[in-house]
């Protein structure tokens, strides 16, 4: 039993840590893509983009290690059913039901793992990606400009584009500015521009020395003006959102005494995480248990399609409380409970498999 628990527990810590490797790797290139993406779009800084990508895997962490762990016991259980060595501990007299014993000791520590994700570090990681992106919108546009790139104004259909800028008092230098106004296309360029923000939040752009160009399209009418100073409204400051009272970045504590469905429902989410962790390393040894004579992904994908399915479950359920068609206890019982008896049926499907084969034997 010591040998067999030992070679169990080796083998998962190695499988594990090759998949929690390659799902951190895929998932971190996924997301930089995404920031980037966005970044280039101007919806959020491009010097803020690590911060951001690396408050996100923390969210993302607790999903990764669960299906890293699932993972884990499946590939462990069907290699030895593959290379037969599942065959030699059941001659030593052991059964399936004694893989329960280091599953537990490689689930339950993953399970708390992910606990302190959910109940602790995800909120805070939370916070932190909206106070990264409340201070960015607390920008002015012109704080936002990456000389040579066009950029719209925030809530205001206007776009500008500048060839270079500086930090220095909001200044900016050889500016385009391009909107339409009562069907007429306007055209601003100017040498040189300022940011002014009046008392009551306006931001305008005032521009010195310039010209302005007002074209009807379809129609030869054309209008140009030129300016010592020119006002633009870039923006009206909006208030920060930092105290947004989101669910996902509300301390847990705090979610445990609101009675609100959103409220529950994210309890729910945060509650069932390391839930499933356990139920999905447990359910991945019937789901293990494949028959080496035959084809060496059918199984898996099943297994695999399972854990899905799971998951996808507990969003649902957590949708479900948040709009009050389910108690947030029932949804917890019933979901966790579905899944723990569904893994002692297929247990008991498993091991009345082997009787017959033991008896003969």
């Amino acid at each position: 039993m010591s040998l067999f628990q030992r070679s169990v527990k080796d083998e998962l810590t190695s499988h594990g840590s090759v998949v929690f490797s390659t799902l951190v790797v895929v998932w971190i290139s996924v997301l930089m893509v995404r920031l980037l993406g966005e970044a280039a779009a101007g919806r959020i800084g491009a010097d803020v983009v690590m911060g951001i990508a690396a408050f996100s895997s923390i969210n993302s962490m607790p999903t990764i290690i669960a299906v890293s762990a699932f993972i884990a016991v499946l590939t462990t259980v069907t290699r030895n059913y593959r290379e037969s060595e599942m065959v030699v501990w059941f001659a030593s007299g052991l059964s399936l039901l004694d893989w329960f014993k280091p599953i537990l000791r490689f689930a339950i520590p993953t399970a708390l793992v992910v606990a302190a994700f959910t109940m602790f570090a995800s909120p805070w990681a939370y916070r932190q990606i909206n106070d990264y992106r409340d201070r960015y919108e607390a920008r002015s546009d012109v704080a936002k400009i990456t000389p040579g790139q066009f950029l719209e104004s925030n809530g205001v259909d206007r776009v500008f584009f500048v060839e270079s800028a500086t930090d220095l008092a909001d200044k900016v230098g050889n500016v385009f500015v391009r909107w339409i106004e009562n069907g007429r296309l306007n055209v601003l360029t100017s040498g040189t521009g300022t940011i002014e923000e009046e008392a009551n939040g306006d931001r305008f752009m005032v521009l010195s020395s310039g010209h302005r160009y007002e074209l009807m399209p379809g129609s030869p009418e054309f209008r140009l003006m030129s300016f010592e100073k020119y006002g633009v409204r870039m923006e009206r400051k909006t208030e920060s959102s930092s105290d947004d009272p989101s669910t996902k970045s509300r301390p847990t504590m705090d979610l445990l005494q609101d009675p609100d469905l959103k409220a529950r429902g994210e309890l729910l989410w945060r509650i069932s995480l390391p839930l499933l962790a356990i139920n999905l390393a447990l359910l991945a040894i019937p789901l293990g248990a494949v028959n080496p004579r035959l084809g060496r992904s059918g199984d898996v994908v099943i297994a695999l399609l399972v854990a899905l399915f799971y998951l996808n479950m507990v969003n649902l359920a957590k949708a479900w409380v948040n709009n009050g068609r389910v108690d947030v206890f029932v949804a917890l019982i019933a979901l966790h409970g579905t899944v723990a008896v569904l893994t002692a049926i297929l247990m008991f499907f498993r091991m009345r498999l082997r009787a017959p084969k033991a008896a003969a034997a």
